[in-house]
């Protein structure tokens, strides 16, 4: 059995880059609602945003010796999604969070816990976990490195493109990245007019045309 899978497939950087530009909530509703990781898993600073390259470890509970082979193998620009069986133990602090500065990755997103978060934010490195913990882990287990992964309620895929930031986390198929970018775009540029239009004294039922709607509701108003 091979563990650890080093040739991935990844979309283009500047096409990362250029996705990156749109929130979280823009994607996932841009690519139709569709992406959304578990949003138990939050940033450790509200300031931390990121998008990169899935690249995916598993990690048996309370275990993070494939979390240390994972940086060890990823590349610049990659972010680690660590399954870890949903365990609240800190597999990940500042030792590690400054290895993988060094190695220019770009973030670390788990589903189990991380440690030493104030070093963490100080050291601006974006770190997005279900659990904040003290207690250790072990060095034991062996486990998979970039294999397609379930994680937070999404199929992932080594290269599969993620965003984060302070609304949460959402996937966008590596394959699909272009698309995503130009809905996003209309997407952006719709949101802007509501604005206008609200700002020009229209109400949110004229400008999401809700009226017949809320008439087929039975909607009434007292005036």
């Amino acid at each position: 059995m091979v563990h650890v899978t080093t040739k991935i497939d990844r979309a283009d950087r500047q096409l990362i880059d250029e996705l990156g530009r749109f929130s979280a909530a823009t994607i996932h509703e841009a690519q139709g609602r569709s992406g959304a990781l578990d949003d138990a898993i939050k940033p450790l600073d509200r300031d931390m945003s990121f998008c990169g390259s899935a690249f995916t470890v598993v990690c048996h509970p309370r275990d993070n010796i494939m979390l240390q082979v994972a940086i060890s193998y990823a590349q610049p620009g990659d972010v680690l999604i660590v399954s870890s069986g949903d365990q609240p133990a800190g597999q990940f602090g500042d030792v590690l969070a400054n290895a993988c500065v060094a190695r220019g990755i770009t973030a670390l997103v788990t589903d189990g816990g991380v440690r030493d978060s104030r070093e963490i934010r100080e050291l601006g490195f974006p770190v997005f976990s279900k659990y904040l913990c003290i207690q250790g882990t072990v060095k034991e287990s062996l486990g998979p490195i970039n294999r397609p992964l379930v994680f937070g309620g999404q199929l992932i895929n080594p290269g599969d493109v993620i965003k984060g930031d302070c609304d949460g986390v959402v996937l966008t198929r590596r394959t699909e990245v272009r698309s995503a970018i130009d809905a996003c775009r209309a997407r952006d540029a719709d949101e802007a007019e509501y604005i206008e239009r609200y700002k020009r004294g229209e109400t949110p039922i004229q400008v999401s045309n809700l009226g017949a709607v809320l008439e087929s509701k039975g909607l009434t108003v007292d005036i």
